[in-house]
């Protein structure tokens, strides 16, 4: 997706004399964050994770669960008409690890044009946010690819693997982070009123 820049004056004053200085504004899209059908998500999931792969390879085990999440950021065109494109994903689902009720995330990608702008991390932390208020789980875990690791250590997740490989995707590497789970914390906070 191709940014239109605007071109926009601006005076500056050195010493009695105006000057005019011109200036790039680029005009970045608006974007929003919500829960979604999976069928959204599968076009960009497959060309940023499943390239050059038949895009039924974009379909994960668990996508159609009950409990599965599917989010999307959306960028909306600045005029507020028109389609609304699809720039990043994730998916979380309910299962288990180490032995308690965990979120795994999975198939995590941002639009090329849109990476290093924050949108992963904000994406992420929504989702996050939702799942902990659920309070299905204590934890989100995922098997990271290795050069994304990075990005999640950043978000507060600890690497607990050696690098491992999974023959479609390359090596990763397995992380978690605890959640904030405020239904769990209220659960206990009234057992303990009761006592």
């Amino acid at each position: 997706m191709r940014l239109p820049c605007e071109i926009t004056p601006a005076r500056l004053t050195t010493r009695g004399q105006t000057r005019i200085l011109v200036r790039n504004h680029v005009t970045t899209p608006k974007i929003k964050i919500r829960r979604v059908a999976v069928e959204k998500i599968l076009p960009l999931r497959h060309r940023i994770l499943r390239a050059g792969m038949p895009p039924e390879s974009a379909r994960f085990d668990g996508d159609e669960a009950e409990t599965t999440q599917h989010w999307a950021a959306f960028a909306v065109n600045a005029s507020g008409g028109g389609e609304e494109e699809v720039v990043a994903c994730l998916s979380l689902m309910l299962n288990s690890f180490n032995a308690e009720p965990a979120w795994q995330l999975r198939g995590m990608a941002v639009d090329e044009a849109h990476q290093g702008r924050g949108l992963g991390r904000d994406l992420l932390k929504r989702a996050a946010a939702a799942a902990a208020a659920e309070g299905k789980a204590g934890c989100l875990w995922c098997n990271a690819r290795t050069p994304a690791a990075g990005f999640y250590q950043k978000q507060g997740w600890t690497v607990l693997s050696e690098v491992f490989e999974i023959p479609t995707a390359g090596p990763h590497v397995k992380m978690s982070k605890r959640l904030k789970c405020t239904k769990q914390r209220e659960t206990v906070e009234k057992e303990r009123g009761r006592r």
